[in-house]
């Protein structure tokens, strides 16, 4: 079981895999889940763009697409898919919202983890509950950071 990074964007390098795995499996953890094969594809638009037409049959760009492969054992949710993450609309949204790349770029990773958990956002209330979590789970990130 673990958590790979891939990278089709081509000049994308990605610092700091060992400590957001370390995050991530506490976010799993917290939520009473195991941690199983997550893969994080680091892309470009264009690449998300293909792979919501071919899977999805969404003709838009997005952050991120989330590919559940979850399963049960032992009575608990183990924590499995692939987050296709377009760096691109990460870096536009960061300077939109104000939060930089680096910070946007994490919210959407546990955004993906928290689809992974059953966290839906497709309407009002369910978007509120999961902007609350990775609110919740960015200011874990912060803690273990000062604690590193």
């Amino acid at each position: 079981m673990a958590i790979t990074y891939h990278f089709q964007k081509e000049g994308f390098a990605y610092k700091g895999k060992r400590f957001t795995t370390e995050w991530l499996k506490k976010v799993i953890e917290t939520e009473g889940a195991v941690t199983g094969d997550i893969s994080v594809v680091f892309c470009s638009d264009e690449y998300v763009l293909e792979t919501n037409r071919q899977y999805l049959n969404h003709n838009y760009y997005t952050d991120i697409i989330t590919f559940d492969d979850c399963s049960e054992k032992g009575g608990k949710r183990v924590v499995s898919g692939d987050l296709v993450i377009s760096v691109d609309t990460v870096a536009e949204n960061g300077k939109e919202f104000g939060g930089g790349f680096d910070r946007e770029l994490k919210r959407v990773i546990v955004h993906g983890v928290l689809h992974l958990l059953g966290y839906k956002d497709k309407n009002e209330a369910d978007e509120k509950q999961m902007r609350a979590k990775e609110d919740e789970y960015l200011s874990l990130l912060d803690s273990m950071a000062e604690k590193a």
